[in-house]
């Protein structure tokens, strides 16, 4: 995504709205309402995004390396924080096209970005939002592949499946995102 406005808080603020309409809803990327913090938010994502987003589709694209060419979905990936309301590092819009991928890397540290975007990678193999035996089979594909530990499919876990591979939570998932966060 190329963004051209000159002005890092234009630049943000463009990117936000753009990622805002690949969200489940549009409320899930709020951070226009947040008086204190809006203008930090916007500049930084302006000046910092695409390093950001470059970071994650390495990860994507590890992901894909993982199926053969003919069985991979066409995906787009993106960094947004999302409304800590919804209590999410990431989702997947499988209802859009490309399916999309969303990250709110101010949630995780980064050495957890990986895991989010693999644990959403599987939900858009799979096609569908559940954490299922599907979803358990493709994400314990994936883990094995990139050298996690993969989870075993049992009945009864799919509350387990929604945070595999674990990624420890942030304080404060704005600190990253006006560039105060921690960066290891």
């Amino acid at each position: 995504m190329i963004l051209k406005q000159t002005d890092a808080f234009t630049r943000g603020r463009d990117y936000l709205h753009l990622v805002r309409g690949f969200a489940l809803e549009p409320g899930m990327v709020d951070v226009f309402d947040n008086v204190r913090d809006r203008i930090p938010i916007c500049t930084w994502i302006g000046d910092n995004i695409n390093t950001v987003n470059a970071q994650i589709n390495a990860y994507l694209e590890l992901c894909h390396e993982c199926f053969h060419p003919q069985e991979r979905r066409h995906i787009q990936i993106f960094a947004v924080p999302i409304a800590q309301s919804f209590g999410i590092d990431g989702l997947c819009n499988i209802l859009t096209n490309p399916i999309t991928i969303l990250v709110d890397v101010g949630r995780v540290a980064p050495r957890d970005w990986f895991g989010v975007v693999i644990h959403e990678y599987a939900h858009a193999h799979v096609a569908d939002f559940g954490h299922n035996q599907q979803f358990a089979s493709i994400l314990s594909h994936l883990c094995l592949g990139l050298g996690l530990e993969p989870p075993y499919w049992e009945g009864g876990m799919e509350a387990t499946l929604r945070s595999w591979p674990y990624c420890k939570s942030t304080i404060d998932p704005l600190e990253f995102w006006i560039g105060q966060g921690s960066r290891e």
